[in-house]
């Protein structure tokens, strides 16, 4: 197949400003509009929870049937401005609202989440010929969408609209697998004949995110690093010999960011713009960031660090050496909710330690950028990382990464001590705070003792391009790749 203008569907649970938890929503905002500028005529489909508020305009209405009953699902539709990306235009996205199922609090965690995520798959099949909508690819995202890439094989085949109709399918992270109760079969309306170890079944539970794995045309995860890491044991999360069987289909492509949204020079959420030209700016920032975060102002080295609160993030690092942590002349600012377990030992190293950490325990956009705009460095000592956007946009800031080398953070950060001429931050490869710390030491020391060099790795991080130029035509190439296999 040649390389021509394709139709492309992008379904994912989440979507930047509309809907967050974590980097899917940033790639869902991005990636859609990246592929809108290279041509592609591109549609994003998504829940609508209740916390969304947008100019909606009113589509259709039509039933899904569920297991023995119907459903109603309710369309809406924003158009997102294209501006910025050099293209005219918008990119639609459509809501997939029910009252039953999205009218409550919160997106994920409820007890009928596998109804839920069900009901939203096959209301993304169903739209698709309502709005005479045919795509060359629907680009499924984690485990809330994986039984779209069953339901086209097993249920549709045969049908005249679907049978042509190509999956890629993006793991983002591995860990949240969607394993529910066989019970999903009857929800679904196919046989039991899928719910074999072959097929859905997973250690006795069927798996959205397994039913992705076996059916789609193409997988992808987000790093080539990480590609890798998840065929073996330690990071396979007991799926990593489906994805050995499957790695011929499994390809890692590098996500980015909107450079146009997080660019220093444009920013209105930090207090001071600034550069390559003019990066020594930057220092305005880190005095108003402490300012903000009750630290005192001076010019010791201030360590950011942005974070979903779980056992992911290697924070239990930061935890077990907070005394040796603190022993360094630097300042700590934390920003992240999660999990009760490490919220509680935050809060109690922040009380013993006020002038020297701060510690947000809070989702807040613009005290984000501004950590990212006034830190010197940025740390995310994590377990494991499929891909990781916080040391991508620190790089944007000149904020300098301190990372354990795993996943896209080992693709992303290049250590400067073992290579001045190329390196932008800080690895270490090993999980251990005694690497961790380590490696904290090496990044203070230069900042301290070669200021000259300093500066020169804050603008060598500055120019990096992890923009989705690169990645966006890499998916252009897999989604060819998955219609020609499709097509054959």
């Amino acid at each position: 197949m040649s390389v021509k203008k394709l139709k492309i569907l992008f379904v994912t649970a989440e979507m930047s400003p509309f809907a967050k938890t974590g980097g899917l929503a940033d790639v869902a905002a991005s990636l859609p509009k990246a592929l809108a500028e290279l041509g592609h005529d591109v549609r994003v489909v998504m829940p609508k929870y209740q916390s969304i508020e947008a100019d909606f305009r009113y589509v259709m209405d039509f039933p899904i049937q569920i297991e023995n009953r119907i459903e109603t699902c309710v369309v809406r539709k924003v158009d997102v401005n294209l501006k910025g990306t050099g293209k005219k235009g918008s990119l639609p996205v459509y809501f997939a609202d029910s009252y039953k199922y999205f009218d409550r609090d919160g997106i994920y965690g409820h007890y009928d989440d596998s109804e839920r995520f069900v009901f939203f798959c096959k209301a993304t099949l169903n739209l698709l010929p309502l709005i005479n909508f045919k795509p060359d690819i629907i680009h499924c995202n984690d485990w809330h969408t994986g039984p779209i890439c069953l339901l086209l094989k097993e249920e549709l085949k045969d049908n005249e609209f679907y049978k042509s109709i190509s999956t890629v399918y993006t793991i983002h992270n591995l860990e949240y697998q969607g394993n529910f109760h066989s019970y999903v079969v009857n929800l679904l309306n196919t046989g039991y004949e899928v719910f074999t170890p072959e097929k859905a079944e997973f250690f006795g539970m069927f798996s959205f995110m397994k039913t992705g794995l076996v059916y789609a045309d193409v997988i992808t995860t987000v790093s080539s690093v990480y590609a890798k890491e998840i065929q073996t044991p330690q990071y396979g999360e007991r799926l990593d010999g489906l994805l050995q069987k499957r790695s011929s289909d499994l390809y890692g492509v590098l996500n980015g960011i909107d450079y146009e949204e997080f660019n220093p020079g444009t920013d209105r959420s930090i207090e001071h713009n600034f550069g390559v030209d003019n990066f020594q700016d930057k220092k305005l920032n880190k005095s108003a960031l402490q300012k903000e975060t009750g630290l005192p102002q001076s010019d010791v080295p201030v360590i950011g660090l942005i974070s979903r609160l779980s056992g992911q993030k290697g924070l239990n690092l930061i935890i077990d050496r907070i005394d040796d942590f603190m022993a360094r002349d630097l300042q700590f600012v934390l920003l992240g909710t999660g999990d009760d377990y490490y919220q509680d030992h935050f809060r109690r190293i922040a009380a013993k330690y006020p002038e020297k950490i701060s510690i947000n325990l809070e989702f807040n956009a613009k005290l984000a950028q501004k950590i990212y705009a006034g830190s010197d460095m940025f740390l995310m000592p994590s377990r494991f990382e499929p891909c990781g956007l916080g040391q991508i946009i620190s790089l944007r800031y000149g904020t300098i990464p301190i990372v354990r080398a795993t996943g896209g953070l080992a693709e992303t950060i290049i250590d400067y001590d073992e290579d001045t001429s190329h390196g932008n931050g800080f690895s270490f490869s090993n999980f251990s705070s005694d690497d961790m710390i380590d490696a904290i030491d090496r990044a203070i020391m230069l900042y301290k003792e070669k200021p000259d060099e300093w500066n020169k790795l804050v603008v060598r991080a500055m120019k990096s391009d992890f923009s989705w130029n690169r990645s966006a035509a890499k998916y252009v190439e897999l989604y060819i790749n998955a219609v020609n296999k499709r097509r054959d």
